[in-house]
């Protein structure tokens, strides 16, 4: 496309992200929505109602084939994500997929092979990515500001545990919730991982009885040398906990939460502040709008996504690392994921 172009969208999955995703490309003058589908035509044209979307749909195939749309943007339940972009890369549109692109590995490449065959571009939407606090923690550490890392530290707590229905198809807390973490582990590190460690439980016997588990703490070891940390649990009562602290040679890189304002109240008995952001979408609203717009760009100017396919490959290794270490109790390299 030329750089004066707007870029014609294809909404696929009118939920909760995908309303977040016309927010943000409502505020972008360089993108235009111009068709939504959903597996319920209701919610599709509830979407196309709220953001002025033209065209309605039940089948994501109309989306893909349509000659008007020159981008894809796919927030479909995640079983749904490898079909859909191998349909859109045939088709030679331009993609932005929701994490996951698949559970199995093999439907991943076989998703990446398509997208590179046809010559079309892939976005994932790891949108911790561009929010501003953890792209300075990344510059600290790439532009040596606190020297050679030593360790990374990652805290990732959920105000509460969604549903059980979403949970049951989720893939489970590796797979759903940390794998936004593995990512931001090796995104502001620079390197990769090499070995895995698990260790977790459970306090809810309804997510217990499918399997899964509400608190993990993953430890890792790192190509440079540095080794991490992560915790993940499915419940703090006091809001959405998001932390990250980078330790290096000559110093440390950090940063809290978000706050819904500044305002510290100070008395004779405590001083304290409101809660911290109690939603994810909340919390990442201009990291949204940010990733939406680096997608739109590499569109219209044909450069290399922010965030690739084997970006959104190599935390599902990592994940499958995570739970064979649970499983068997013992580390995990990553060269024994296939």
């Amino acid at each position: 496309m030329g750089g004066g172009d707007v870029v014609r969208v294809g909404l696929i999955g009118c939920g909760r992200i995908g309303q977040v995703h016309c927010r943000a490309l409502e505020w972008n003058p360089k993108a235009d929505v111009v068709i939504a589908a959903d597996f319920f035509l209701k919610a599709a044209e509830s979407c196309a109602e709220k953001w002025g979307i033209p065209r309605a749909v039940q089948d994501w195939k109309e989306v893909v084939a349509s000659p008007e749309v020159d981008a894809v943007v796919i927030c479909s339940p995640s079983d749904t994500h490898c079909e859909i972009i191998i349909a859109a890369a045939n088709a030679g549109k331009q993609i932005f997929c929701e994490k996951p692109i698949d559970y199995d590995l093999a439907r991943i490449d076989e998703a990446l092979s398509a997208v590179q065959s046809h010559g079309v571009k892939l976005q994932l939407g790891f949108q911790r990515r561009f929010d501003v606090n953890f792209v300075r923690v990344r510059d600290a550490v790439q532009n040596g500001e606190i020297g050679t890392p030593y360790m990374v530290n990652i805290i990732s707590r959920d105000p509460a545990p969604p549903p059980i229905d979403y949970l049951k198809q989720s893939g489970g807390l590796f797979f759903d919730m940390m794998i936004h973490d593995f990512d931001m582990s090796r995104f502001v590190l620079g390197s990769e991982a090499v070995e895995i460690s698990a260790v977790a439980s459970s306090f809810d016997p309804a997510i217990s009885e499918i399997g899964d588990v509400t608190s993990a703490i993953v430890t890792i070891k790192f190509e440079n040398g540095a080794i991490g940390a992560i915790q993940c649990c499915r419940k703090a009562v006091y809001g959405y906990d998001q932390r990250i602290e980078v330790l290096g040679s000559s110093g440390a890189v950090e940063t809290g939460n978000n706050y819904p304002n500044t305002a510290i109240i100070s008395s004779d008995a405590a001083i304290r502040r409101d809660l911290p952001l109690n939603f994810f979408m909340d919390r990442y609203k201009e990291a949204y709008a940010a990733e939406m717009e680096a997608f739109i760009d590499m569109v219209r100017t044909g450069t290399d996504p922010v965030v690739g396919g084997i970006d959104g490959r190599i935390p599902v290794v990592m994940a499958y690392a995570a739970a064979k270490s649970l499983k068997e109790g013992r580390p995990v390299k990553l060269s024994e994921i296939k």
